[in-house]
């Protein structure tokens, strides 16, 4: 189960490996409305589901709105600024009045902490008395949650634990949090400001889970496991207890159902394009795989978890087209969401949005659209034909002009996701899903000189499809500052042992991240427990190399191991979808009858059943065994 801000989709997989789509619309209110009419949709008795998964955006709402818990935050003291401090970075490099969002936690809500620790040791012991007034100052602030986090706790987390502990013994049931726990690795800003944003969204989480489980057992079904940012699900309880891994919940399922389509198309490198209703997501696939990256900021928040590389922008189907005060036209960020929707919903939308010019260009042929929506051409005619009265041009050229914004801003975010990251675009696929990704897929392959486009089978739903596919997946971490001359197997082992020992899964794999000594990042390698520092150090600067085109003859050295435990998900048998109808945009006709088995050449309409394929001009869609399309410009090979 999906929830976007317009559409739920839900995706359920048989034994047999055949899936079943729903969609309806969200219930922005209260997301768990929108996902009890889903499963009710799909029709199954009770008893019947066997797993549940649930993707959400939750986390990213509370980060959004500001409206989380109250954090009360412990920190040593001189150190007290962190969130303020940030990285010193511009906001934006040319706007001197922008602003980086406010921290979470205002500075009248940080509690300092008579203590420190050095790279070489305790310099400031953390006393019995200190504690106390520590415990004493930060529950007189009144705290929903109490974060800790002191310097360099990663090498020793002591203080930190002692000073949890002594909170939750003057408060029994207060929510404590430690950094130590959430991320254990160098860098006190990320650190810091991770461990916040999970005590900021935990009880909100936690709420929504509890609430969401009460309805779906009293709906017949299982409690939901979530899908966290790095690509795996977790039990709900569990997730509960990691919030700020389910930042980017949502979007990581749909390239986790790309890359399973991928593999069974037969490529291993694609960018993916997933276009809803309120925003665009961009990832990226190597060598079959999602992608996925420590850090990353949501909502101006940083987090510095691992998750699947996603950049999402405002150009989904309801973003709306504006006239700014200079007189140009505008394409978001705001959205007309599932509520009041489009104008071609004719559910009390009447501003222009990128579904309603698609409408007015005839590409979304036919009366009705997926969730039971019914189209009302004539209302996405009237609020385009309004904005172009008065940008003072036709309509047809206003349409297109929304889309051409819409594919721009969508291919800066494709860019940044490979050409940051030393993927050449044209070297692959791109796999266009979502209810609006068919649409706009050709023109970003154009945009960005890609060979191909893979539509997949059930292309609207296949976030809810890479949900249902979702391992269970465990994580844990630890600091590893070691230079690789001097890290041996046995030693190495030994950390890789301790790592497995804290989790269970069936399968098993450990990245070491890795730098040149004097560097400030780090590049993510594999290893495991057979290894030992020079074949670290040559994985690495390989790794450096492909990413960033050179390679150094410097030192290497390790700063932190992470080890990931999983579990198998679902298997699914992807199928022709044989619901498909084309439209012809020439002869303006719909041929009906069953899925179009030759290849179309453009320009045409598809109407798949819970998206639509545009095919370009100078483009063709072949049909695929397997199901879906494999789009290529006219006289390719």
């Amino acid at each position: 189960m999906d929830v976007g801000g317009t559409y739920t989709d839900l995706a359920a997989i048989g034994a047999d490996g055949v899936i079943t789509a729903r969609k309806v619309l969200s219930t922005p209110d209260d997301q768990g409305v929108g996902v009890v009419e889903a499963l009710r949709a799909l029709g199954a008795p009770r008893g019947a589901v066997e797993r549940f998964v649930h993707g959400t955006t939750v986390v990213t709402n509370l980060l959004l709105e500001r409206t989380g818990a109250r954090v009360v935050l412990c920190a040593t003291a001189g150190a007290t600024d962190l969130l303020e401090l940030r990285r010193q970075e511009r906001a934006s490099l040319y706007d001197l009045g922008a602003h980086h969002p406010a921290p979470l936690v205002p500075p009248e809500l940080v509690v300092p902490v008579p203590e420190r620790r050095t790279p070489a040791g305790v310099q400031q012991a953390l006393t019995a008395d200190g504690v106390a007034e520590v415990v004493r100052e930060a529950l007189a602030r009144g705290p929903d949650v109490v974060v800790v986090a002191l310097l360099h706790a990663y090498e020793d987390a002591a203080h930190e634990r002692l000073l949890a502990d002594a909170l939750r013994a003057a408060r029994p049931g207060l929510a404590v949090v430690t950094a130590t726990e959430v991320l254990p690795e160098i860098r006190e800003y990320e650190r810091t400001a991770t461990a916040v944003a999970e005590g900021y969204a935990r009880p909100g989480v936690a709420r929504y889970l509890e609430r969401l489980g009460a309805r779906v057992r009293d709906a017949g079904f299982p409690a939901p496991a979530v899908m966290t940012s790095g690509g795996g699900m977790r039990a709900a309880d569990e997730a509960a207890r990691h919030a700020a891994s389910l930042a980017l919940s949502g979007p990581a399922g749909g390239v986790v159902g790309a890359a399973a389509v991928l593999r069974a198309f037969g490529a291993s490198d694609a960018l993916t394009i997933d276009i809803g209703g309120t925003s665009a997501d961009a990832g990226i696939i190597l060598g079959g795989e999602a992608l996925v990256e420590p850090g990353g900021t949501i909502a101006g928040v940083p987090i510095a978890l691992p998750r699947v590389l996603v950049e999402t922008v405002s150009a989904g189907g309801g973003s709306i087209a504006w006239r700014d005060d200079g007189g140009a036209l505008r394409v978001g960020p705001r959205s007309a969401g599932a509520r009041p929707g489009p104008a071609a919903f004719a559910l009390g939308g009447t501003e222009p949005t990128v579904t309603d010019a698609q409408v007015v260009l005839g590409r979304i042929g036919g009366a009705g659209m997926s969730g039971g929506v019914l189209l009302e051409p004539r209302r996405a005619h009237e609020a385009v034909g309004a904005l172009a009265a008065a940008l003072g041009t036709p309509p047809e050229a206003t349409a297109e002009a929304i889309i051409r914004a819409a594919d721009a801003e969508m291919a800066r975010a494709l860019r940044r996701v490979s050409v940051d990251r030393g993927a050449d675009p044209r070297r692959c696929t791109l796999v266009a899903f979502g209810g609006g990704g068919p649409l706009h897929a050709c023109a970003l392959a154009d945009a960005l000189g890609m060979p191909a486009v893979l539509v997949p089978p059930y292309a609207g739903v296949l976030s809810a499809v890479g949900l249902a596919l979702a391992p269970e997946r465990r994580e844990e971490a630890m600091s590893l500052l070691e230079p690789t001359d001097a890290l041996d197997a046995r030693t190495f082992r030994a950390h890789c042992d301790a790592l497995a020992a804290r989790t269970t899964g069936a399968e098993r794999s450990w990245v070491v991240r890795a730098r040149y000594v004097g560097q400030g990042h780090e590049v993510e390698v594999r290893a495991g427990p057979g290894d030992a520092g020079p074949e670290i150090a040559e994985r690495f600067a390989a790794a450096h190399l492909a990413r960033y085109g050179f390679a150094l003859p410097r030192a290497v050295e390790c700063v932190a191991l992470r080890h990931v435990a999983s579990n198998p998900g679902a298997r699914v048998a992807f199928t022709r979808d044989a619901s498909a109808a084309a439209f012809d945009l020439r002869s303006r006709t719909d041929h009906g009858g069953p899925a179009p088995t030759a290849p179309i050449a453009g320009p045409a309409s598809l109407a798949l059943s819970d998206a639509t394929l545009w095919v370009a001009a100078g483009w063709r869609a072949t049909p695929l065994a397997m199901g879906g399309w494999r789009l290529e410009r006219e006289g390719a090979a």
